[in-house]
């Protein structure tokens, strides 16, 4: 090689660097003097799923555990906007850092995701997810169930949903091959009446069926529990995938007559507010959404549930619409299959003693 060329390729070294630095600096300026609590408030709440209210109250919890004290570095307001977004669109991380408000190089929005994520987990889900326990709260889910569909008892319905993760790496990529034919986790959650999450399991592999994670699952646990202390008259309602069981009410496996029918038909009409709480949640957070894939190892996978959950019932305490992210279909989410149910004489006989109440 010429000396002409090893000049002419230093010189072509120092220009792209030069660009580089510049693309850098610029990028952090802009980002410095970005405040995306100037947007118009619609705007504001289609972009990042939150009113300017929950963003406060949001950053109110997690200022200061977010780090942003140097001069340099990244402040809260603008890691937590860059979370929000990125759990609203669910687009690659490079695509997020790159939005006019963030500014952010991927390396950077990566670590300023996994500390939200972080606090969010310690701080926000704990609070904001919650199974009922008072009997006064209790009293409250039951009778609104049954003014709305005639199904007494009812304290939540119970379902699962495929997550879509990139296939992981070594030897449990099996555990994480759903039937479908794709990897996922697979989310059991348990919603209220007014379609509030109150259970998140999202550590499961996507080969597990419905009844195999609730038979495994601590609240499955707690309720039985509960059902040997006395308490007879509390249920969540599952469909066909999951195990009947004195506290757990299933649908009949085949209407035999017009009661089973009957029961049947109310079953589906109270356990439907899981399959919607299921799809309003993903709609919003399309980070989660069938057609769209987490980039994670399941462990990180599953925080970011987590969090769109908590967020989710955030956005119901603080009276946030939905009807505008609700026009979606979840092509992946999935009915497990037919459980062949147990032989349990209790629970056989409570689902009874609720179909000859209600039909």
């Amino acid at each position: 090689m010429s000396s002409y060329e090893f000049w002419f390729s230093d010189e072509e070294d120092e220009i792209e660097d030069l660009h580089f630095e510049t693309v850098r600096v610029e990028r952090r300026r802009l980002r410095d003097l970005s405040n995306p609590l100037d947007m118009p408030s619609n705007l504001f709440l289609n972009y990042f799923r939150v009113s300017k209210e929950l963003f406060r109250y949001l950053l109110n919890i997690v200022d200061g555990k977010l780090g942003g004290t140097k001069s340099s570095s990244v402040q809260p307001m603008l890691k937590l906007s860059a979370a929000l977004r990125f759990f609203a669109e669910g687009s690659y991380q490079k695509g997020v850092g790159n939005d006019f408000f963030a500014g952010m190089a991927q390396p950077t929005l990566s670590k300023a995701l996994s500390a939200v994520i972080d606090v969010f987990e310690a701080e926000i889900c704990p609070a904001a997810i919650k199974f009922p326990v008072s009997e006064v709260e209790k009293r409250e889910i039951k009778h609104s169930f049954y003014e709305k569909t005639g199904f007494p008892g009812v304290i939540g319905c119970v379902d699962g949903t495929h997550v879509r993760i990139v296939k992981p790496v070594g030897d449990i990529q099996h555990l994480y091959y759903n039937r479908k034919g794709f990897h996922s986790l697979n989310v059991m959650l348990v919603c209220d009446h007014k379609q509030m999450i109150r259970y998140v399991d999202a550590n499961s592999p996507g080969a597990n069926h419905d009844s195999f994670i609730w038979n495994n699952n601590p609240l499955d646990v707690e309720l039985s529990q509960q059902y040997q202390n006395g308490e007879r008259n509390t249920w969540l309602l599952g469909d066909a995938g999951y195990p009947l069981k004195p506290y757990l009410i299933t649908p009949f496996r085949s209407s035999g007559d017009a009661r089973q029918t009957k029961f049947n038909e109310i079953h589906s009409k109270t356990r439907m507010l899981i399959e919607r709480t299921i799809g309003v949640m993903k709609n919003v957070f399309r980070c989660i959404l069938g057609a769209r894939k987490l980039h994670y190892k399941p462990e990180k996978a599953a925080k970011i549930v987590n969090v769109c959950c908590a967020l989710h019932n955030l956005r119901k305490q603080f009276n946030l619409p939905d009807d505008n992210f609700d026009e979606l279909i979840d092509i992946h989410q999935i009915e497990d299959n037919a459980h062949d149910n147990e032989n349990d004489a209790s629970a056989n006989e409570i689902r009874q003693q609720i179909m000859y109440s209600i039909a």
